[in-house]
């Protein structure tokens, strides 16, 4: 099954799956109509921060909503590129007056790659970084206010069949994300694609980050059907996704515990012990879900590469749930840090 025809199928199973919803009290009957709050009595969503239950404070408001209008200005009068090019001008002052971020950078690029990162070195990844996350804080801020073909045209697939065929399964994909890279961008990107998507994330989300996806919902009925669930939650939402054959993604490679319970698994990861969580990784083993690695590329010019790997793992029938989890996360660990070592700029959560 290919890319065409998966989205395809999504797009024409949209309306079943939304009656579904409705009936479960998940979606508004009104395809336009604003999203129903996901607060902590909706089930898929359990502990994910709402702004109707938690306002924006005025003044935040106002001054992303001024923030989104110069950059939409800025898009009419110059386009896209005038907007790259700005925020990588933006991003070299950036870098230039920020030094506490810039030493940070240099300290996880010399902690990453050890001998290799030379100062040259450095200093060439760091701007590069700072250019980076500028551009694609910009993008991502206005995206909703971008045609949704000039969005999809920029987005070049890698891998992507290995999501198809492992649906073909009928066990549901789970995909492992790291700190390398926007994946907050690749998740919408996926969904705006037809696949049907949830995200684990941290349930206290910044205030710009819980209104520009409110704002997503507004504008692209795909986005709705995209779920979220808090790391720290009930696991319930989870399964049922990967049991109904749809995709959830999380990050293993968090920088923190959410929450007491959290589970994790130590791991070698550029030459030292870290430690990875793995619950929902659990979950996907017990599910017999297909185990995938997903990456996404930033390339000048607001272009992206979602990058898709083969299964982590060939799972035998009677191995140990344990010894599952071992090799597929010494799998993780080498693809991340064969990414990190391709895109060294692409370091995230600095």
């Amino acid at each position: 099954m290919g890319i065409v025809s998966s989205r395809d199928k999504a797009l024409n199973t949209e309306h079943d799956d939304n009656r579904e919803d409705r009936e479960r009290g998940d979606a508004p009957a009104d395809p336009t109509a604003t999203p129903k709050p996901s607060d902590g009595s909706n089930e898929t969503a359990p502990g994910i921060l709402s702004i109707h239950e938690h306002p924006i404070p005025f003044m935040t408001l106002a001054r992303i909503r001024l923030v989104r209008f110069m950059l939409v200005a800025v898009v009419r009068c110059f386009t896209l590129t005038g907007l790259y090019l700005l925020g990588c001008l933006f991003a070299i002052g950036e870098y230039i007056v920020d030094f506490r971020r810039r030493r940070r950078v240099h300290t996880r690029l010399k902690e990453y790659f050890k001998d290799e990162a030379t100062p040259s070195f450095r200093r060439r990844y760091a701007v590069r970084y700072f250019m980076r996350v500028r551009c694609d804080k910009m993008f991502y801020t206005i995206m909703d206010r971008i045609p949704r073909e000039k969005i999809v045209n920029r987005v070049e697939l890698t891998g992507i069949q290995n999501i198809d065929d492992g649906r073909e399964k009928g066990r549901g994909v789970y995909v492992a994300l790291c700190h390398f890279g926007s994946h907050h961008i690749a998740g919408l990107l996926m969904a705006l694609l037809g696949y049907e998507l949830a995200g684990v994330r941290d349930g206290k989300e910044s205030a710009v980050r819980r209104y520009i996806q409110y704002r997503y919902t507004e504008t692209f009925p795909e986005i709705r059907r995209m779920k979220m669930f808090a790391a720290n939650s009930f696991p319930r939402g989870i399964y049922r996704h990967l049991q109904q054959n749809k995709i959830v993604a999380s990050l293993l490679d968090a920088a923190r515990k959410r929450g007491e319970h959290t589970k994790t698994e130590p791991v070698l990861l550029f030459g030292e012990e870290r430690d990875v969580l793995i619950g929902p990784l659990q979950i996907a083993i017990r599910c017999d879900s297909v185990m995938l690695q997903g990456f996404i590329v930033s390339k000048p010019y607001y272009r992206y590469e979602v990058v898709v790997t083969p299964p982590l793992i060939d799972r035998q029938p009677d191995a140990d749930e344990p010894e599952v989890i071992r090799a597929i996360l010494k799998q993780y660990a080498a693809g991340v840090e064969d990414f990190a070592r391709r895109n060294p700029d692409h370091l995230m959560n600095i």
